[in-house]
């Protein structure tokens, strides 16, 4: 591990702010699109920064980030833009599919705005993120440094899906409030309500829960159905996603890309870096303890409970971005770009680790059980058990296992999962004590032994940090869906990255389930699409959990002593 000293440098007076003004562009297939310059008073030239917003530009996204006027007075023009169908803008939204042309149209109008010095970088979270990448892929001239945040790579498996079950909570909550702003500037008011009120509580007891009633009746409004229904991956998808678009690299463009591990898209924010670093530009992958909101939360690990707070040192999303934008569009050595390409937060010791690449998953630990891991729990061990085992897991519908914790969406965070793991429904594998720390820090995976008696069911599973005061705190999870037919020998469950030191006296814990409702839909057993499900339509599902002999269940980690 490195550590990197900090950079002090003389900051120069803050510059007056002239006030916002209301500028428009037309695209290429001419659309006008609205935007607010904030511009420095005094003489100039200045880089550009371009925030192009899904959520409306008069929020200035500041949930986010700091006010626009923040960068305008340390000497930066800058372009809030709503993009094509959203706030003032014209056209029609729908998601992505416009990003690409209208990004690139948007980087080469700002270059060319007064005040402007012909250079120009980006930055957004979540939505804006994407469509950084999307701008990325056209090589418009002008674009010199990207950062985005919490973006994802490929819309289908990070955004609609994740192990082929849709993201219920995430993409309907975000279809909702899409959905809410495409009746607002249609000035349909009686959908505006409804819909505005369904954002604010999920309809997750509708009759048909992946598909309720309001997004039914106001399908019109948004592209929920669309997602819920396209198959993939692949296909009209690849459109949509940076991953296709960006094959080749992200030129000599430098990138910064943040992410989190509370975020949903964090697998794709991976695999992002991994790609976009076959470009000539620098390209730096950071990674913190962030939601998919932005918000930085920790479990205090010194007191006897935690409150949940946020490491003091923990660096602001506008820290960050502003020293990458002063060493790449200012030329400033700063060293912004110092220190190994990937940074990680260890969760748990509380410490940024640098890394050269994320390290593979290299240490085995098998499933062992005397068949009540659902009782009284099984065991994590590092050589497999010559004989075979069984533990049998029943999913009820009607109570499904509930998300807490981790990046699932409506509840991420470092949760207190252990009322979770006490469910007869989770089975529970543990590792003895450690007798000294260890470190976790790379990605992870699953390789188990798993048979149902229903054509399709789906697998959960989350990988935790016990403590010794008792807390159980995710650290890794992983979600799969096996459609009629589609079982595998063993079935392989793709966790997500981590990065945590395990005190001396804690365990690592493997929790499976057959749900993690609402975060993904409740698998009817029957091999029916969410959308065509009705709540009264799923059965129990008996999953048969095999391990040792000639059916060795194992976790494979990323260990580092």
């Amino acid at each position: 591990m490195t550590h990197m000293a900090p950079v002090i440098l003389e900051q120069p007076p803050l510059l007056a702010v002239r006030p916002p003004e209301t500028v428009s562009m037309r695209t290429r297939d001419g659309l006008r699109l609205d935007a607010d310059l904030y511009r420095p008073d005094g003489v100039g030239p200045w880089p550009v920064l371009l925030l192009r917003l899904a959520c409306g530009r008069r929020t200035a996204m500041t949930s986010h980030y700091a006010h626009p006027r923040w960068y305008a007075a340390r000497g930066y023009v800058v372009v809030v833009q709503d993009v094509r169908g959203r706030g003032t803008s014209e056209g029609r939204f729908r998601p992505f599919e416009a990003e690409r042309e209208d990004g690139a149209d948007a980087v080469a109008w700002a270059a060319s705005l007064p005040g402007s010095n012909g250079t120009v970088g980006m930055y957004g979270s979540g939505y804006a993120g994407m469509a950084q990448l999307l701008a990325l892929a056209e090589r418009p001239a002008a674009l010199r440094a990207v950062v985005p945040a919490l973006a994802g790579w490929d819309v289908y498996t990070d955004w609609a899906t994740e192990g082929g079950a849709f993201r219920l909570a995430d993409a309907m909550g975000w279809a909702l409030h899409c959905a809410a702003e495409s009746a607002r500037r249609l000035e349909d008011g009686a959908a505006y309500r409804a819909l505005l009120e369904a954002t604010r509580s999920l309809p997750l007891d509708d009759e048909i829960p992946s598909r309720p009633r309001v997004l039914r009746e106001y399908a019109r409004h948004c592209h929920y159905d669309d997602w819920l229904t396209t198959p993939g991956p692949g296909g009209s998808w690849d459109d949509l996603s940076p991953r296709h678009a960006l094959s080749g690299g992200g030129g000599e463009v430098s990138v910064l890309q943040i992410g989190g591990w509370y975020d949903p898209r964090l697998t794709g924010t991976v695999a992002a870096h991994e790609a976009l670093s076959a470009g000539s530009g620098t390209v730096r992958l950071l990674v913190g303890p962030w939601d998919r909101r932005g918000v930085a939360v920790h479990p205090q690990t010194d007191g006897p409970r935690g409150d949940g707070r946020a490491p003091s040192d923990l660096p602001s999303f506008d820290a960050l971005q502003l020293g990458w934008f002063e060493r790449f569009l200012k030329g400033e050595m700063n060293g912004a770009d110092r220190g190994g390409p990937i940074r990680l937060f260890d969760v748990l010791e509380r410490r940024w680790r640098d890394l050269p690449a994320l390290p593979p998953a290299t240490l085995p630990l098998h499933l062992s059980s005397d068949g009540l891991a659902t009782r009284r729990g099984g065991v994590l061990r590092e050589g497999a058990p010559d004989e075979a085992f069984l533990d049998v897991l029943v999913h009820d519908p009607r109570d499904p296992v509930p998300t807490v914790g981790g990046h699932a969406v409506p509840d991420a965070g470092p949760r207190d999962r252990a009322a979770i793991d006490a469910r007869p429904d989770v089975a529970v594998y543990d590792t003895p004590p450690l007798a000294a720390p260890l470190t976790l820090s790379g990605q992870a995976s699953l390789e188990i032994w798993v048979e149902a008696d229903a054509p399709s069911f789906d697998v959960s599973a989350v990988l935790s940090a016990v403590l010794p005061d008792g807390r159980v705190l995710p650290l890794s999870q992983g979600h799969a869906r096996v459609e009629p037919g589609g079982e595998q020998r063993p079935m392989p469950v793709a966790l997500r990255a981590l990065c945590a030191t395990l005190p001396a006296g804690s365990a690592l814990r493997l929790s499976l389930a057959g749900s993690c409702f609402p975060a993904y839909p409740v698998n009817p057993g029957t091999g029916a699409e969410p959308g065509e499900t009705r709540l009264v339509d799923a059965q129990p599902i008996t999953l048969l959990i095999h391990g040792g002999g000639a059916r060795p269940s194992r976790l494979l980690l990323p260990a580092r002593g």
